[in-house]
């Protein structure tokens, strides 16, 4: 694996990959184990929305819909321009999940000398995915979040990625970057399947 972590990161260069999937798909824990493989500075949406809703004392997202798409634009697509962030390859967990918002999400990213080199999809089935739900509010392992703990917000949410995501991963395909991962394995599984399949792109 090291030798495909190797010739992934040379390819990447400080380009960035953007990864996909339903609520509680594994994108967060495969993100951060990737920048982590790489070398890289991991950038979840989700993370961003969060704080910078709590800065201005706004709630975008409690409802489970995706938040407006000049908001959008407003705090996460600067982040593609930090300094902080320039000399490293990023790994964005579902920057851009709203039709219409990837090609300013792919603009920003080139600008900011991040241009996303590919898109990946976790499959997991919305059956497979209520279970990881259903499991998680039984250990209490996802922190205080009320979109991962109330079932109404839930169902939105997948609801948001069937309507409003999905669009955008067709136009990922068209554009011959997605990449489809088998996310319905063991944790250890799926990152193998990641790697491999990033490597055959790479190659």
């Amino acid at each position: 694996m090291e030798e495909k972590i190797a010739a992934i990161k040379r390819w990447l260069g400080t380009g960035s990959i953007n990864i996909f999937g339903l609520p509680m798909s594994g994108k967060d824990t495969q993100g951060i184990r990737l920048a982590e493989a790489l070398g890289g500075k991991f950038l979840s949406s989700g993370m961003i929305i969060r704080a910078m809703e709590a800065e201005s004392r706004k709630n975008l997202s409690g409802s489970g819909e995706l938040i407006p798409t000049d908001t959008f634009f407003e705090w996460v697509l600067p982040y593609f321009g930090r300094s902080d962030l320039t000399n490293y390859p990023l790994i964005l967990s579902s920057i851009g999940r709203w039709y219409g918002e990837e090609d300013n999400v792919m603009r920003a990213a080139a600008d900011g000398g991040h241009e996303i080199k590919a898109a990946v999809i976790l499959n997991i089935s919305e059956a497979d995915v209520v279970n990881r739900f259903a499991e998680a509010k039984v250990l209490n392992d996802r922190g205080d979040r009320l979109d991962d703990s109330n079932e109404d917000i839930f169902e939105k949410r997948i609801l948001e990625f069937r309507q409003k995501t999905l669009p955008v991963l067709y136009h990922y395909k068209a554009l011959g970057l997605l990449v489809e991962v088998n996310g319905d394995q063991s944790r250890d599984e799926v990152f193998a399947e990641l790697v491999d399949k990033l490597y055959r792109k790479a190659s």
